[in-house]
């Protein structure tokens, strides 16, 4: 006879398929609402172009006129989406004027910019190149110059870098001439996290009775993998040893007569070069004294931003680094670029805008403004009340200083209903503005709960959720530890150890839902992402959900009506504003848009599914013990049963739905699909014949193909007990 189906609302990976009766162990791009599950809904791209590198900041405001202004930072460069166009508003840190300093060679699309003194560039900056006028000698014109961006493939001195163009040299070597300007970008980060060197990234200071030097004999360019020294008679010989030439680190693994072989250039995070006859080569193998460059767990963070907004003004931090402003109430705001805020610390970890007080807090920032070397990771300083100029304390002004007790740092802060809350790697504090003479009070309220990375917190209705490398919590007046049913599944696979700060969390406050956006164990970019439904979650059932969307930033729908995220491919590098990128693309989506994903106008399907976990039947017996040849579920899988067909109901429907029923006689067993299955539900579908027989049944329920969505309501399955073998 036709019997219900019932699932508890949430995914549970805690247990095993055959002891998750009643519930669904596994989705993917699925949520909950109203307990029941349903396909999410679809994205668009916003804009025509990929933005250069990773997202790693996301800031929704709309100012004095009424404008709406996204901001995007990603380890590249800083951006403001308004009316579907993107503008590329990141600060300027140096300009310099070049005559005759290009060179290329013929069959290389290499450029080299040769500069009066040292660039202070690294490897994937950013620059800027404009009045460029004339070009000799060359297939290459002014106009693939002038007024275009680049991204820096190499620095081979400190007065030279290389850039790279999309074909060859074909001429004998250019020749410029007039002023050309080149701009540098302010240097963000990384795209990636990883692991990193002590006190640099290369050996210094060296021991205190002198480091074992000597001299190359012969010039050797950035390539080569034997080099020859003056004298290698006090260089190591066996196992890989390393040397420093310049600001350059090699390993080699032998040595013949005083030439070093095997070498491998650019190791420990510096960059192969270019060096002359007589350069002094160090051992480094042997440098032993205090300042040594060891491999431990030093982790080299990703470049990152905190956004805000002081009224018009959008407040921009680099991770590490300085804060700019940039207004947008300008006429010509779109066409100008932000700049640095004059008074404000040069180095912090993190920033924001206090409400309603304003002040411009910062945190983990320098006790001594102006001095990067004075940067104290647990220190907070704060400007006067409605002047972000100005961070000395005095007896007429709200400005002030604070320094943290528990932890090693402040990794993140978020502003709540009341209080801002802080975190540092172990502990939660809240800072409530209370007026002069204190402006602030700081209160620990939690301890064995630091957040996880800057990004993975979020604020919704006066509660703070985030997570930490002990689990997720929940801060609503008192610290919370968030049971979660997929908790092992995440931490048994996340890659806490090198990406933590790439680890995110979003608010989806049209379906109740926070995100986090985390990296799989041996994956350096995001891949997974599990969310938390507090909406329909009770403490006696949690409703979480897993998948594999995969979104570096996340923002809500409260400026744009729709939630926006940002996704990064490191492994394409084609961007519409830089000339030789090699650190991947961003694409800003707008979310909860369709069924599917349109990408430029290219629509491809979000496939979702969601599968139960294994459900057996047994025979109900009477008050007398007789059989009344009833099946009921929840049994104990004492008989097999028989599916002769099943009645399909769905709340809403759009195409096609798939219906496997996964069979299988035992815990460990294979699952097979029954044999007539898989079925494909239409909104006509009345009944399903299945010819299914098994000890125990599961459930997946599927969409494949674009223009599908759904949302479940309750199966009826026509059962009966068909033996105990």
């Amino acid at each position: 006879m036709l019997q219900k189906i019932g699932f508890q609302p949430g995914i549970n990976k805690q247990i095993s398929e055959t002891t998750a009766e009643g519930q669904w162990v596994d989705c993917d791009n699925v949520r909950f609402r109203y307990g029941t599950p349903e396909k999410i809904g679809g994205w668009k791209q916003l804009g025509t172009d990929d933005l250069t590198g990773a997202a790693r900041g996301l800031h929704h405001f709309v100012n004095s006129l009424g404008r709406k202004y996204a901001i995007i930072g990603t380890n590249s460069i800083l951006y403001a989406y308004s009316g579907g166009v993107f503008y590329d508003i990141h600060p300027i840190d140096t300009t310099t004027t070049l005559s005759n300093a290009f060179s290329t060679t013929n069959g290389s699309p290499t450029v080299t910019i040769t500069f009066p003194s040292a660039h202070n560039m690294t490897d994937n900056d950013i620059i800027l190149l404009d009045n460029f006028t004339t070009i000799t000698n060359s297939n290459f014109s002014a106009s693939d110059f002038d007024d275009k961006k680049f991204m820096v493939t190499s620095v081979p001195s400190t007065t030279t870098i290389t850039i790279t163009m999309p074909s060859n040299e074909t001429g004998s070597g250019a020749t410029t001439s007039g002023g050309i300007r080149i701009q540098h970008y302010y240097t963000v980060g990384p795209s990636v996290q990883g692991k990193g060197f002590g006190f640099g990234l290369g050996s210094w200071s060296g021991p205190a009775a002198g480091a074992v030097t000597t001299t190359l004999d012969g010039a050797i360019n950035a390539a080569v993998t034997s080099i020859t020294l003056s004298d290698a008679s006090q260089f190591p010989d066996s196992g890989t040893n390393f040397i420093i030439i310049g600001s350059e680190e090699i390993s080699y693994t032998g040595v013949s007569s005083n030439t070093l072989t095997g070498c491998t250039r650019g190791v420990a995070g510096t960059t192969a070069a270019s060096h002359s006859d007589g350069d002094t080569v160090t051992n480094s193998t042997d440098y032993v004294a205090w300042g040594e460059a060891a491999s431990g767990d030093l982790i080299v963070e990703p470049g990152m931003w905190s956004l805000d907004n002081f009224g018009d003004k959008a407040i921009c931090l680099i991770h590490n680094n300085a804060c700019f402003e940039w207004d947008s109430s300008s006429s010509n705001a779109t066409a100008t670029r932000a700049t640095i805020i004059s008074g404000a610390p040069t180095s912090s970890r993190h920033m924001l805008v206090s409400t309603p007080d304003r002040h411009l807090v910062f945190f983990g920032t320098e006790t001594t403004i102006g001095d990067p070397l004075t940067q104290d990771e647990m220190f907070i300083r704060f400007s006067d009340q409605e002047d972000i100029t100005e961070y000395t304390p005095t007896a007429t002004n709200t400005a002030g200083t604070q320094r943290l007790a528990d932890g090693s740092r402040i990794m993140g802060a978020i502003r709540g209903r009341d209080a801002i809350y802080v975190w540092t790697d172990t502990a939660l504090f809240t800072q409530r503005f209370v007026g002069q003479p204190f402006t602030f009070a700081f209160a620990q309220v939690g301890t064995n709960c630091g957040l996880v990375g800057q990004n993975a917190c979020v604020e919704v209705d006066g509660a703070a959720y985030w997570m930490s490398e002990n689990g997720f919590f929940r801060f609503a007046g008192r610290l919370e530890s968030l049971p979660c049913l997929v908790e092992d599944y995440v931490y048994d696979d996340i890659n806490i150890e090198s990406g933590n700060q790439m680890i995110s969390a979003g608010l989806n406050n049209l379906f109740g839902e926070v995100i986090w956006f985390y990296c799989t164990s041996g994956s350096n970019v995001v891949n997974r992402m599990v969310s938390y439904n507090y909406f329909d979650s009770s403490p006696q059932r949690p409703v979480w959900t897993n998948g594999s969307l995969s979104r570096t930033m996340w923002k809500d729908s409260a400026v744009f009506g729709s939630p926006h995220a940002t996704e990064y491919d490191a492994g394409t590098d084609s961007s519409f504003d830089v000339v030789g990128n090699t650190e991947g693309m961003t694409t800003y989506y707008e979310h909860e848009i369709g069924t599917d994903q349109n990408k430029n106008g290219v629509i491809t399907a979000v496939t979702a599914n969601i599968s139960s976990g294994d459900f057996d039947i047994t025979q109900a017996r009477s008050a007398q013990g007789t059989q009344t040849g009833i099946a009921t579920f929840k049994g104990d899988g004492e008989y097999l049963m028989k599916i002769r067909r099943f009645v399909p109901d769905f709340i809403s429907q759009t195409g096609t739905t798939r219906v496997t029923l996964q069979l299988k006689n035992y815990p460990n067993d294979s699952q097979t699909g029954s044999p007539l299955g898989p079925f494909d539900i239409t909104t006509s579908t009345t009944k399903v014949d299945t010819r299914a027989r098994a000890r125990s049944i599961a459930m997946k329920i599927e969409n494949t193909a674009a223009s599908q969505s759904w949302k479940l309501g309750t199966f009826r399955l026509d059962t009966q007990p068909d033996g105990r073998r």
